[in-house]
């Protein structure tokens, strides 16, 4: 049936110590469904953009495979807009403008033909536009969710309350402190745990990430790479890549879930690399797989 992915669509203005662009395609939906399409299709999305929306970035994701009939497109309304600036290390970035526009009202409806979808990635939304969705499948196995620091701080209950019907949650260090009001990474994941989780992904940015599942810790490298240009989307095509090929492989076991991980941490390699989502738009396999490959041998080690 495809995974189904939900989010936001926008158009970003970038300026980073490199360059700087203007309007870009952004936002998580697009990240995660570009990403995704790689491993499997179709990928479902189900968003909301203004009649603005360029033409050229619908006819990317229908390039992609991504089924935009759960897109809405608002007559007459204004697509969601960000603009921010990066500092030189790339790690902190000052926001300076966020224009919710139809996003603001997005209310999404889950068409029929998708209620029994099975594989799903929820992006960072409202938790309770979160909780809507789930509501709305008839009994999804393997949902994954992000959330962000601004929704834990003013709507934890929710947040907790979709922790609990989630299989994964994937959040970045900060956000895993804050979650679990604990400033060690170990002690905060066994917190969030608690709450009713099954699996935890922590993104460490640029040192790799960490996965959590009961008394179980795997490490996985970053990709090391000489430039980056671009972070913006990073962290939501790290769970395209993820969510991707455990559609793929239909595999949900925690040796793939690791396998995931390593494929998740591969696309966000290729994404830093350009502005917007330039560096998803013309990948093939095989250089995913070869990069991939890649991040095995970082890791690997002969005991003597």
């Amino acid at each position: 049936m495809g995974l189904l992915v939900v989010g936001s669509l926008g158009l970003d203005t970038v300026a980073t110590p490199f360059d700087r662009v203007e309007e870009a395609l952004g936002g998580s939906a697009t990240y995660i469904s570009l990403s995704a399409s790689y491993f499997s299709g179709p990928i479902h999305l189900i968003g909301v953009v203004g009649e603005d929306f360029p033409k050229e970035y619908i006819q990317l994701l229908e390039n992609h495979n991504v089924d935009l009939n759960g897109l809405q497109i608002v007559p007459g309304g204004k697509t969601f807009r960000w603009s921010g600036v990066y500092h030189y290390d790339l790690n902190t970035r000052d926001t300076l403008l966020t224009e919710l526009n139809v996003f603001e009202k997005f209310d999404p409806v889950i068409p029929d033909y998708l209620k029994k979808t099975r594989y799903v990635c929820l992006g960072n939304i409202d938790p309770t536009l979160q909780l809507k969705v789930l509501d709305q499948l008839t009994n999804p196995m393997f949902v994954v969710v992000d959330t962000m620091n601004y929704w834990i701080e003013g709507k934890k209950d929710e947040v907790l309350k979709i922790i609990k019907r989630a299989n994964v949650l994937i959040i970045n260090d900060s956000e895993a402190r804050l979650l679990a009001n604990e400033p060690n990474l170990i002690k905060a994941a066994k917190k969030i745990l608690a709450y009713g989780l099954q699996t935890l992904i922590i993104k460490k940015g640029e040192h790799g990430a960490l996965l959590f599942s009961g008394d179980t810790v795997f490490s996985a490298p970053a990709y090391p790479l000489e430039m980056m240009f671009d972070p913006t989307g990073a962290g939501d095509t790290f769970a395209g890549g993820f969510c991707g090929y455990i559609y793929k492989t239909q595999d949900t076991s925690f040796e793939n879930i690791k396998r995931a991980v390593i494929y998740g941490s591969t696309m966000a390699s290729f994404c830093v690399e350009q502005f917007s989502t330039k560096g998803l738009e013309d990948l093939s396999y095989l250089r995913i797989k070869d990069r991939f490959r890649d991040f095995l041998r970082l890791s690997q080690f002969d005991e003597q």
